[in-house]
């Protein structure tokens, strides 16, 4: 996203062609069109700026229609892992911030952005399968 590999980094960029010729797709994100664009099996211009609100939009559609490995992201990624359910409560939607922004002090409290402990204990160890308060279902719910 937003580079020109073919151009820049052309050794690295033999092994996105190789990946091509066994049959997986190159999409390239970039406001220019370049000779990556060029090779790309789907080429998205995109404005400048843009980017994140790309992947957003991406990480929202990969996780809305389960288009992700599920044993990976429970098993070897903190996804799985419970949310402190007081960094929930609040709605960044309504104004922009994370929860905790002291605007007085124009600093943020961030006691409440911490994983779900048990008493007296380290974080909680990720439960099997996702849950209500974990970190892809807190995802969805923002970008939702």
């Amino acid at each position: 996203m937003g580079s020109n590999m073919a151009e820049q980094h052309p050794v690295g960029f033999q092994w996105v062609i190789e990946a091509k010729e066994r049959g997986a797709k190159l999409i390239h994100v970039d406001p220019r069109f370049t000779r990556t664009s060029a090779l790309a099996d789907i080429y998205a211009p995109i404005r400048s700026g843009t980017d994140i609100v790309f992947l957003g939009a991406l990480i929202h559609y990969v996780i809305e229609n389960e288009k992700y490995f599920k044993d990976y992201v429970v098993n070897y990624t903190n996804a799985a892992t419970l949310v402190n359910p007081d960094f929930a409560t609040h709605d960044i939607v309504a104004d922009g911030l994370f929860k905790g922004w002291d605007a007085q002090k124009r600093q943020y409290d961030t006691a409440s952005w911490q994983y779900q402990k048990e008493q007296g204990a380290a974080a909680a160890p990720p439960p099997a399968q996702p849950q209500p308060g974990t970190l892809s279902e807190s995802y969805s719910q923002q970008l939702g």
